[in-house]
């Protein structure tokens, strides 16, 4: 009988495992014999990285360290059942630093993402920050969004797939879960997403044969070509900084905040409100959330602090109790293999949808 088959593996995570072995692991103990690894060589291995395998000498993050250690032991996983070279896999043995984790802490507020919306909302990209506040999607996801997916009449978006980049390269694949999932929307993001569309026609009508976009892309350059995701990152940091220069008070400044953190904050707010964690989970991915755990132990933990104002701006928004009970729709399976959740109302705006300039 012939082999079955191996599941292909996405090219940004064959590249970070390309990245590990080339950086990390061969350079280190790439000369030993295979069978000369033993669970205290790695353990030394992940040690002397936690240390000094960074920049310049420096610590090598524990997130880089645990990243590593799942690219050898899935190696390793091979050698023994796959090429059966081993009898047992020495890093499933193996013994990582001890992570003491993050402080925690929550970036913004409801009221600070509020005011980073409604300065975002001169630039023509508005919609994409919007999205990712108010669906918890990947950035990949909204870079790889189709208009056909949106379904604006049934407040409804498909997220079906994602882009990202390697060596250079846009390419698009499947989610990170494998799986598709229905997400429901406000009203008002319905309305800023039909702003952002007649925007976009106008901008094509305007590019004319130059414009590029020949698969209905959500979100393109002005000339109609897709988006790098390293363009919407920076483009974050380049509001924030604006939006703290015309700050009149010291206090109306917004702290730094990394794009996924909006994907955060989007679980966080929900979970202060009462939303059930299974619901979170699902608008956040079909498949299931890895790190929904941390984001409802630490991030929630932390936001305790700001509860009385999250409150107060949910109050009326989510199920309209402030007991934080959840009053949604119910799960309700209405095509296969996707996961269909129920409506949230989030924060409204303070400030009503206006176009691009």
């Amino acid at each position: 009988m012939g082999r079955c088959p191996r599941p292909a593996v996405k090219p940004k995570t064959l590249a970070g495992y390309r990245h590990d072995i080339d950086h990390y692991i061969v350079p280190r103990i790439g000369r030993m014999r295979l069978q000369a690894l033993r669970p205290a060589v790695i353990s030394k291995l992940y040690r002397d990285l936690a240390e000094h395998g960074g920049h310049d000498g420096g610590p090598l993050s524990a997130w880089t360290v645990a990243h590593i250690h799942r690219t050898l032991r899935k190696a390793l996983a091979d050698a023994v059942h796959v090429e059966q070279l081993l009898a047992t896999n020495p890093a499933e043995r193996s013994k990582r630093p001890r992570d003491r984790g993050p402080e925690p802490t929550r970036v913004w507020t409801t009221g600070q993402l509020d005011a980073f919306l409604t300065a975002a909302q001169s630039h023509r990209l508005h919609a994409f920050y919007r999205l990712a506040a108010y669906t918890g999607a990947r950035r990949g996801e909204l870079l790889y969004l189709r208009w056909q997916a949106v379904d604006l009449d049934a407040a409804e978006i498909t997220f079906g797939g994602s882009a990202a980049v390697v060596r250079g390269q846009r390419i698009e694949g499947t989610t990170k879960g494998g799986r598709s999932r229905v997400v429901s929307i406000d009203s008002e993001t319905v309305a800023v997403l039909r702003e952002h569309q007649r925007h976009q026609d106008e901008e094509q009508l305007a590019a004319g044969s130059a414009w590029n976009d020949a698969d209905g892309l959500v979100f393109t350059s002005r000339w109609g070509e897709p988006l790098y995701p390293d363009t919407v990152t920076a483009l974050m940091s380049k509001l924030i900084r604006e939006h703290n220069k015309s700050a009149s008070a010291p206090g109306g400044a917004l702290p730094h905040a990394r794009l996924h953190d909006l994907r955060h904050l989007h679980a966080t707010t929900l979970l202060l409100a009462g939303v059930p964690v299974h619901v979170v989970a699902a608008r956040r991915v079909a498949a299931g959330d890895e790190d929904l755990f941390h984001v409802a132990g630490v991030e929630v933990g932390a936001a305790q602090l700001h509860r009385p104002d999250a409150r107060a701006v949910l109050d009326g928004q989510v199920g309209n109790d402030v007991t934080g009970q959840w009053h949604g729709e119910p799960l309700r399976p209405r095509r296969p293999r996707r996961a269909v959740v129920g409506h949230w109302s989030p924060p409204s705006s303070s400030s009503p949808v206006q176009g691009s300039p």
